[in-house]
């Protein structure tokens, strides 16, 4: 479980300062699909990478299983059992796509696991034989790069799982594949799943639905409850700052 008290994050610009996230709390349970979504600039990005520890918070705490981290570096958290997928994957010169998906499965653990590999790479739908020995370089586009993050958020199978916009750059096919990924993951972590988008077949697939505006929760509840709000266009505060989602 994990719960954010009192969350405020500020960004500085040519025009001042600028509450992102303002003093949000709200609990995500074990076992749950979160999507959070919203209008850009609502604090979407931003709140995951708090979340993942990217970004420190200028008050507030995050708590998980009980235990402080809002101090944790995004390694600890990971440790923890936190993983993070970025909207812009990192390119790692020199480094292959299987000592990238060993890595986030093993660990320090040496193990050579390519069959492990080819499997994880085929559920996101790359061809292993094409994949497995290339380098995570300039070579490979934007969508190549977002399906082995995703592979190995798959490989590493924690029990807090955060995809920042994980449709960016993927095309129709892979993207209706991505949903069956989801799915799976949550069915065989059991944990918690959040996943940053604005992608309505995304939506439709999760538990709870946390909206967010101006950087507070301005409704959660489920795609029925959230959607009409969302595609109104006209999103004020509802009240629901505070609890679990």
């Amino acid at each position: 479980m994990l719960e954010l008290q009192n969350l405020t994050f500020t960004a500085s610009d040519e025009n001042g300062t600028k509450d992102i996230i303002r003093n949000l709390s709200f609990t995500l349970e074990d076992n749950k699909f979160y999507v959070i979504t919203g209008p850009n600039g609502s604090g979407k990005s931003t709140l995951a990478k708090l979340i993942a520890g990217l970004y420190k918070p200028e008050a507030g705490r995050i708590i998980f299983n009980g235990e402080d981290i809002t101090d944790m570096s995004i390694t600890e958290r990971a440790r923890a059992g936190i993983s993070f997928a970025f909207q812009q994957p990192v390119r790692f010169k020199g480094i292959t796509v299987k000592d990238l998906i060993q890595l986030a499965a093993n660990g320090p653990d040496k193990k050579d696991h390519t069959a492990d590999v080819c499997d994880y790479l085929s559920e996101v739908g790359l061809c292993a034989r094409d994949y497995i020995n290339r380098e995570v370089n300039a070579s490979l586009s934007g969508g190549e790069l977002k399906r082995i993050e995703i592979a190995m958020t798959l490989a590493r199978k924690t029990q807090f799982t955060v995809f920042d916009e994980p449709e960016a750059g993927i095309d129709l096919w892979s993207f209706n594949n991505l949903i069956k990924v989801f799915e799976r993951l949550h069915d065989e972590t059991h944990g918690s799943i959040v996943i940053i988008s604005h992608q309505e077949r995304i939506i439709n697939i999760a538990d709870e639905i946390i909206l967010l505006a101006d950087g507070e929760i301005a409704k959660t509840g489920s795609k029925d409850e959230v959607m009409p709000l969302l595609m109104s266009g006209n999103i004020a505060k509802a009240g629901c700052g505070k609890g679990k989602v």
